[in-house]
């Protein structure tokens, strides 16, 4: 939900668009049924990933200099 808040807080989804996508997984029991959503949502959050480069970030590689980070 934090993404489609920031889709919303970039002007990349309408408030109409967000209170429904949002009530929509909200009522999802499974990811199956979340994929069930209206088209014109899942427009709407396509558009706002492709804008975002969510896309890109998922197919990225991973990060290999993890052991430069402070574990503590």
């Amino acid at each position: 939900m934090k993404t489609i808040d920031e889709m919303l807080h970039l002007d990349l989804l309408t408030a109409e668009q967000h209170v429904d996508i949002s009530a929509w997984i909200a009522q999802s029991a499974s990811p199956e049924e979340i994929l069930q959503m209206p088209a014109p949502l899942w427009q709407a959050l396509e558009r706002a990933s492709k804008v975002m480069g969510i896309d890109e970030d998922l197919l990225r590689p991973p990060s290999f200099d993890a052991d430069s980070l402070a574990l503590g």
